[in-house]
């Protein structure tokens, strides 16, 4: 039941509306409604929560290279990384995950849309990986006058200019990912370079996909001290996927919940990071709750048949006209 306070607000729920007050103001909103899941369903919302929790550990491994991510930023990862799974070329709707699936989605994948990476910095890179599983960035010339939008009223003349490059690997089937390093390309004011090659030392494990970024940092310095502070903001961190490897040799699906340990990885135990994945968690669960709700579905469809055989007509003709039922006294009581 509703009701209305002294002030004019109203509380409690009518129908299937509820009420309630919020910082001077009424709110309404409809009561949750309940709903049948079906094993489409149940499939769909697993993909979506692994999506998720995978976009969000990309998020998270590339914080030394974006500093400032905008506020959709998780929506849009999520959608993109959703979209890689989706377009799958193998693997069952619900178990498979980003290592089936097609990494173009993520590829150019903007962490601050604020400030999308080719619009800031006007260089052309690519990214390529030789047989022996070293990644490399081959960077365009650059003008750093011309060819780098920076925020208003920010002259570039007393400025560093800093372009990241960052590798990371990911193994979501082992729940765990790798920095295989960075690299720093420095600038200080104005000047022009010559296109170059940049190559990382660590090579990019076969069971692991990985991602490259590069991003844009800007510096002013401090004479008097000779320090450098960073200029980037939540409204200007230019920093964007630009290379993708797909896993060579994937690990194999966990039948049961993964216990990862660093210890695990002899020599790589201080690189190596947990990433509290759920997705697998979620694989292993998917089974068992399209087998429950298969056996709910065969138990009310059993019942409802019960109870369609059980009913029977009253009378093999139709009645027709008027009928009553009188009352007659049989031995004290009306029956």
């Amino acid at each position: 039941m509703a009701t209305i306070d002294n002030k004019g607000m109203v509380h409690g729920t009518a129908g299937s509306v509820i009420y309630r007050e919020y910082r001077g103001k009424n709110i309404i909103q409809g009561k949750a409604k309940a709903f049948k899941q079906t094993e489409k369903t149940i499939r769909s919302a697993t993909e979506f929560g692994l999506s998720s929790s995978s976009a969000a550990i990309i998020r998270t491994a590339f914080e030394p290279a974006y500093f400032f991510k905008d506020g959709t930023a998780a929506y849009r990862s999520t959608q993109l990384v959703y979209l890689s799974i989706l377009n799958s070329a193998s693997g069952e709707k619900g178990k498979r995950d980003l290592h089936d699936g097609d990494l173009s989605f993520v590829n150019g994948m903007d962490f601050n849309a604020n400030s999308k990476l080719q619009e800031v910095l006007q260089m052309s890179h690519s990214v390529s990986k030789s047989a022996e599983g070293k990644a490399s960035v081959t960077l365009g010339s650059l003008n750093t006058q011309t060819n780098i939008k920076r925020p208003k009223n920010a002259s570039g003349a007393y400025m560093k200019h800093r372009i990241r490059l960052m590798l990371v690997a990911f193994n979501f089937r082992e729940e765990y990912y790798e920095n295989l390093g960075f690299q720093d390309l420095d600038l200080e004011g104005y000047q022009t370079i010559k296109g170059q090659v940049i190559t990382f030392t660590e090579k990019v494990p076969e069971d692991c996909l990985a991602l490259v970024s590069m991003s844009l940092m800007l510096y002013s310095t401090i004479n008097q001290t000779n320090e450098d502070i960073l200029l980037n903001s939540k409204e200007f961190s230019p920093c964007a996927i630009i290379g993708i490897f797909q896993s060579e040799k994937p690990s194999d699906y966990p039948i049961k919940e993964v216990d990862m340990k660093p210890s695990n990885y002899p020599d790589r135990e201080e690189k190596i990071k947990e990433m509290f994945y759920k997705g697998n968690l979620l694989m292993l669960k998917i089974d068992n709750m399209i087998n429950k709700r298969a056996i709910l579905t065969g138990m009310m469809t059993a019942e409802n048949r019960l109870i369609t055989s059980s009913q029977k007509p009253i009378t093999d003709k139709p009645i027709k006209g008027r009928v009553s039922f009188k009352k007659k006294q049989t031995f004290g009581r009306n029956e």
